[in-house]
């Protein structure tokens, strides 16, 4: 890559939601407020382990992220969060002057990664990109459930999809930071796909940067190969190992999710201001734990900003995201968290 465009990808940082401000109630950024029990125990004894190198292969990370994805040890590529995992599978896959097939509205960062490979990223409404043909491109990628719309792909129709990838010859990467608050199954440990995972969303912890992704075969020696040594720390390793280990968490969180979500979604379908996003044509109900109101307007959008944030809330601005012009994403928190938003909106239940 020459030093022009390096210079432009360095003036494209993406926009991630989270506010700066401490005191702040944060709808804007995705991630569960509450985080296992035992956390900060498990977290204060790996200060020890800490004074030595991990082991590069992280045989308990490993095994705790197999049983939570339901793959293989072996296939299991520990990161340091998310994000990483993208970038691993986007950088053996994707050369200079190869196209990438990316969804929209979506994560930004899709683009961003296969440009720095020196790739081009070749953008598709997230609803029709299963219609596609993969031959025509080296790598695809999906955001499943899809951020910020939160729908989630049929599971028949992403496997078939997944089948035509292997049949062209194309490698798909799913990014997969949201799937855990459903139980729809994953596509870790199929052949020619490499699904990419974050403890960040689900377990409530996202400074920790602990994630990892999951490939087989020669597609997943690639990834090991280009993995970074010791790429995970000791406190993240044994906290991720932890928090993989608490399926009595994950379904409560998943119980909330699903029940405070349906809360908010008739709330605000029941204000004039807003409608919230539904796929069309319609399929199941949203997935993930946010939201995605449409104020109508430019006006709309920064009145609902600027009237949260005189109450101390903070919300997605999702004007950064292609195509949505007039809308914002609220994540989906605690009873208490939503008391308050809806009171601030003036909005009744």
């Amino acid at each position: 890559m020459d030093n022009e465009a390096v210079a432009r990808l360095a003036g494209t940082a993406v926009t991630h939601g989270s506010s700066d401000d401490p005191d702040a109630l944060d709808f804007s950024a995705n991630v569960n407020p509450e985080v296992p029990d035992g956390v900060a125990q498990v977290y204060a004894e790996a200060l020890d382990d800490a004074r030595t190198y991990p082991p590069e292969d992280y045989p308990d990370y490993r095994r705790a992220a197999a049983g939570y994805v339901d793959c293989e040890a072996g296939d299991v590529v520990p990161t340091a969060g998310g994000l990483a995992a993208i970038r691993l599978a986007v950088a053996v896959t994707v050369d200079p002057g190869d196209r990438a097939l990316v969804p929209e509205p979506s994560f930004g960062e899709y683009a961003r990664e296969v440009e720095l490979q020196g790739g081009a990223a070749v953008a598709v409404d997230h609803d029709a990109l299963l219609e596609r043909d993969p031959g025509e491109f080296a790598l695809v990628l999906l955001c499943n459930p899809n951020n910020p719309t939160g729908d989630a792909y049929e599971p028949g129709a992403l496997a078939d999809f997944a089948d035509r990838c292997r049949a062209a010859g194309t490698p798909l990467l799913v990014d997969e930071a949201f799937l855990g608050f459903t139980d729809r199954p994953s596509l870790a440990g199929e052949p020619g796909v490499v699904t990419a995972r974050s403890l960040t969303k689900l377990f409530g912890l996202p400074g920790l940067r602990a994630g990892f992704a999951v490939a087989t075969g020669e597609l997943g020696d690639r990834v090991r190969t280009a993995a970074i040594t010791w790429g995970l720390g000791w406190p993240a390793a044994a906290v991720g190992a932890h928090c993989m280990d608490s399926p009595g968490f994950v379904a409560e969180t998943r119980d909330r999710v699903a029940s405070e979500r349906e809360r908010l979604r008739a709330a605000f379908d029941g204000d004039p201001r807003f409608s919230v996003y539904r796929p069309d044509p319609p399929t199941e109900d949203a997935t993930a734990p946010f939201l995605l109101l449409d104020c109508e307007s430019d006006d709309g959008v920064e009145e609902l900003l600027s009237r949260a944030r005189a109450a101390g809330i903070e919300l997605r601005d999702a004007r950064s995201f292609a195509g949505l012009d007039s809308h914002v994403r609220v994540a989906v928190r605690t009873p208490a968290d939503h008391d308050r938003l809806l009171g601030a909106l003036d909005v009744r239940e």
